[in-house]
């Protein structure tokens, strides 16, 4: 995968990395199995769940190695 940004999906990080649920799991998302938040983009989940998009993308991209 390349690196995540704000517009990657859920689903294209769940799949490139199981492990990255935590940090979903983290910021109270704990829907991930539902077929609509896996089609959302990180930042359309980070406003709902009032978490700085930006913070997230570099904590996936740090964990993932990008």
């Amino acid at each position: 995968m390349e690196k995540i940004t704000k517009e990657t999906l859920i689903g294209q990080v769940l799949d490139a990395d199981p492990g990255t649920a935590a940090f979903f799991l983290e910021m109270g998302m704990h829907c991930l199995g539902c077929p609509s938040a896996r089609n959302e983009s990180i930042e359309m989940a980070c406003s709902v769940h009032g978490v700085d998009a930006d913070e997230l993308v570099d904590k996936l991209n740090a964990f993932m190695g990008k």
